[in-house]
């Protein structure tokens, strides 16, 4: 009886997790930007004028300015100055690079052919593990690492505690048909959550031909 309790209970959390937690980082943003923002506008404009909600629009309205900014040539120049002196703060660097390398990666201006989903055989034990290819072009890669035999694999972990960059050889990949989101919700949750939906992957890294 007590198991038959659980596993539902399980379940329930399993299926309102999701929707509790999206929730949340919406309300977090709100409230974040409502907050922040919402005290210097009133620095601004009478009180008597401001009504709840101008911070937050002021949020959205700001990060839709960003983004138009950042098509600019000189802005973008601006930007990556800016980078570099956070690249040279110790400590901070680190943890700016990895956030920094990580949504760069998701972003949807980022080239499409890379963003593809292989499955890492190793040796003969038939194992596979599902992985991200990030880097295609070998000249692109440390100069001790070119080779055009070879990506750049991404192993994520479940729950997201950590991950590994790998080189790989083409032989040992083989192209998954999953999208980036579907394969990463997958990896995340270890498999507890599986989406019926699918879309042909860009096969970018061909299996080596034998013969």
């Amino acid at each position: 009886m007590l198991r038959f309790i659980m596993r539902h209970i399980l379940t329930g959390l399993m299926t309102i997790l999701p929707v509790v937690l999206t929730l949340y980082l919406l309300y977090w943003f709100a409230v974040t930007a409502e907050t922040l923002l919402g005290d210097l506008i009133r620095l601004v404009i009478p009180a008597a004028i401001y009504w709840p909600g101008m911070g937050l629009a002021a949020g959205v309205l700001a990060a839709f300015v960003i983004g138009l900014l950042m098509r600019a040539y000189l802005v973008q120049r601006l930007f990556a100055m800016g980078e570099q002196l956070i690249y040279h703060t110790p400590l901070i660097k680190s943890v700016y690079r990895a956030l920094r390398d990580f949504l760069d990666y998701f972003s949807p201006n980022k080239p499409k052919e890379y963003e593809q989903v292989v499955a890492i055989t190793f040796g003969d034990s038939g194992m596979q593990m599902l992985g991200f290819v990030t880097q295609n072009d070998y000249q692109r890669l440390p100069e001790d690492f070119r080779d055009d035999e070879s990506v750049l694999v991404y192993i994520p972990m479940s729950y997201m505690i950590g991950g590994f960059a790998v080189l790989m050889p083409r032989s040992a990949l083989r192209p998954v048909n999953m999208g980036m989101e579907e394969a990463m919700r997958f990896i995340l949750t270890a498999g507890v959550t599986t989406s019926a939906s699918s879309r042909p992957s860009e096969k970018n890294v061909q299996p080596e031909k034998d013969g």
